[in-house]
């Protein structure tokens, strides 16, 4: 008899922020092909009971606001109870409420960094006492992180401080055989902009600005950045840890 295909994530206990929709729900269906088992977080419990039917039974969820220490501690408490240990963090959940400099009101601010920053620094702080040696933290950067575009100052800056705490948390957790990585998604064809309060006038012109300037003349799927990021929890990545990689189609790049 022939034997049965081994996934790269047998037996791993993945976290998945941000994992009803998106790049989150993406990655959440491949990691459970490749064997994992998941937990997904999000903000909408419809949602995540959508989700899960269409993950299967290998995935639970957990509602989580990122910007709420308490939702936090949550999360924790339940991957404790259910599973006792985690092997996979992909802090991926984030959100911005974008605007120009000018007019940047402190509510936007501190929504956007909690969301972003803050809310991703507290999610890896909680759940790693949960990790095990040979762990892989994912955490979820943007090429906005180094360039600049207008609207956009307050959550490029936060993406860019998680660039900088994948540095630091490659650093301190080495020791304990854990790695670290940011995976820096480029302009993804996802409803993270018309989440935000984007117009869709003002979405057409922005697609078609930046795909002429990316090399690829196109969005990215959000499939496409899955694979990255399972490159980069299993054993494919062994030798990797502190690095950014982009899915961008060249577009920071070149």
């Amino acid at each position: 008899m022939q034997e049965a295909k081994m996934g790269k994530l047998d037996g791993k206990i993945a976290v998945i922020t941000g994992g009803s929709d998106g790049i989150g729900f993406a990655t959440a269906k491949l990691f459970v092909r490749e064997g994992a088992r998941i937990v997904i977080t999000g903000r909408d419990p419809a949602r995540l009971e959508t989700a899960v039917q269409a993950i299967g039974n290998v995935a639970d969820a957990i509602c989580c606001d990122i910007s709420k220490m308490a939702d936090i501690q949550g999360l924790r408490d339940f991957v404790e109870s259910r599973y006792g240990h985690v092997d996979i963090i992909f802090a991926n959940a984030g959100a911005a409420r974008p605007n120009m400099f000018e007019y940047m009101s402190e509510e936007e601010f501190d929504f956007t960094l909690a969301c972003t920053f803050k809310g991703t620094y507290f999610t890896v702080q909680k759940l790693l006492p949960l990790m095990t040696s040979g762990g892989s933290i994912i955490l979820n950067t943007s090429t906005l992180n180094t360039k600049g575009m207008p609207y956009v100052s307050v959550y490029s800056a936060g993406k860019a401080a998680i660039r900088s705490l994948a540095r630091s948390l490659t650093a301190e957790l080495v020791d304990r055989d854990i790695r670290v990585n940011a995976m820096a998604p480029g302009y993804i064809d996802t409803n993270q902009a018309q989440k935000s309060g984007v117009s869709e006038e003002m979405l057409q012109q922005t697609t078609a600005k930046v795909h002429a300037q990316i090399p690829m003349r196109r969005s990215g799927k959000v499939e496409e950045v899955a694979k990255a990021v399972l490159f980069l929890a299993c054993d494919d990545s062994s030798y990797l840890t502190g690095s950014e990689l982009c899915v961008d189609g060249g577009w920071n790049q070149v």
